[in-house]
């Protein structure tokens, strides 16, 4: 018999691949961190003996979620700035308290608490967007949770840069230093096109091609952020960014509440990623990411909560739920974003929305062993 080190079973496995899947009666062996196999219970034992078995009657098994867009240390802002559009409430409350707290140990504190509340839910991966991303990196390798890091750029002072160059080689740093982790990973993430130039966006096009990683940034969060785009800029800013090289299969654009058809066709033709954050687009009236019809066009969609303070959680189950009823009620079609779909968006599409689909997403021999046991 192969020896294992660990044999899981329950009464579903939901392996997300293939789509629609759901099997009784079966178990999944682990060897290293990795599925060995998943297949009949029956086989599983006759084929594995295993350091540790656990079964789990009542449970379903899926993978672990992913959480493609947050900002972990903002836990600690969670309520601080209730009932207020995006504009207002980021101008007039976050930037000044980031302004005031932010540090290596708000940060940390911020981290720490947000992971520990995302492992609860049964997030097992995050994308995130903050200053210090070397401390949200150091964090998620002590608590064992998987994390793509942001190298945050912007062209204003904060506590963690004071310019847009300062900015990209602290983010190289961190990029140098975890360059050999198992867990976290590190993604460019130029704020948004209004707080990013494009000599800034010219290099950091450059510099992931140069590395192969990914770019994460909030794009067409708000009309306002469009009209403001359209009077700086004379063009949208999909359209400044596809100029500038960027809309390609590396970009994670996050938001996207502003769509109109030819941006959807050439999210599809550039096999971009969306990521959609229903409930902070709610929370703060931003408007409503057309998650069907780019599911329609082929858009690989990802799910994220974005922090804590615009939402105020970091559930994915209720994420999961509110992009379900939202998109139905969207499209005006109750068949939109089918269960099915709604658990690959916070799964698979997060996955390859972060560049980590043949790591994670789905339960499938050969990839890590990320998921949960959900009674």
């Amino acid at each position: 018999m192969e020896q294992v080190d660990l044999i899981i079973s329950a009464d579903w496995i939901i392996p997300v691949e293939p789509r629609g899947a759901v099997y009784t009666d079966h178990a999944i062996a682990i060897r290293d961190g990795r599925i060995e196999a998943l297949a009949p219970a029956g086989e599983i034992a006759a084929r594995f003996q295993a350091t540790e078995s656990i079964d789990r009657p009542g449970h379903a098994l899926i993978p672990g979620l992913i959480n493609a867009h947050t900002h972990a240390a903002m836990s600690l802002f969670r309520g601080i700035a209730d009932d207020l559009p995006l504009e207002k409430w980021l101008g007039e409350h976050i930037w000044p308290a980031e302004a005031r707290w932010a540090s290596a140990e708000f940060v940390r504190d911020g981290a720490e608490l947000a992971i520990c509340e995302m492992l609860r839910g049964g997030t097992t991966c995050f994308q995130d967007m903050y200053f210090f991303p070397d401390v949200v990196a150091q964090a998620a390798v002590e608590r064992n949770i998987r994390a793509v890091v942001g190298m945050i750029v912007l062209e204003v002072p904060s506590a963690w840069a004071q310019n847009a160059a300062e900015y990209i080689d602290k983010g190289l740093a961190v990029h140098d230093r975890f360059r050999g982790s198992t867990l976290v990973h590190s993604t460019f993430a130029p704020h948004a096109p209004y707080t990013v130039g494009n000599e800034s966006f010219e290099r950091i096009r450059m510099l992931a091609d140069e590395l192969d990683t990914h770019i994460h940034m909030h794009v067409h969060e708000t009309a306002s952020e469009v009209d403001e785009a359209l009077r700086e800029h004379r063009q949208r800013p999909l359209q400044r960014l596809d100029e500038l090289g960027l809309v390609t299969s590396q970009l994670a654009a996050v938001h996207m509440t502003q769509l109109d058809d030819a941006e959807i066709d050439l999210l599809a033709e550039r096999g971009a990623s969306v990521v959609h954050c229903p409930e902070s687009n709610l929370k703060l009236a931003s408007g409503f990411c057309p998650v069907q019809r780019l599911l329609n066009a082929g858009v690989n969609v990802a799910l994220g909560t974005d922090g804590a303070a615009s939402n105020n959680d970091l559930d994915l189950f209720g994420e999961m739920r509110t992009a379900a009823l939202l998109a139905k009620g969207v499209a005006n079609d109750a068949a939109a974003v089918t269960a099915e779909q709604a658990l690959e968006i916070a799964t698979l599409g997060g996955a390859r929305a972060i560049g980590l689909a043949d790591e994670i997403g789905s339960l499938a021999p050969g990839k890590s062993a990320d998921l949960v046991a959900l009674d």
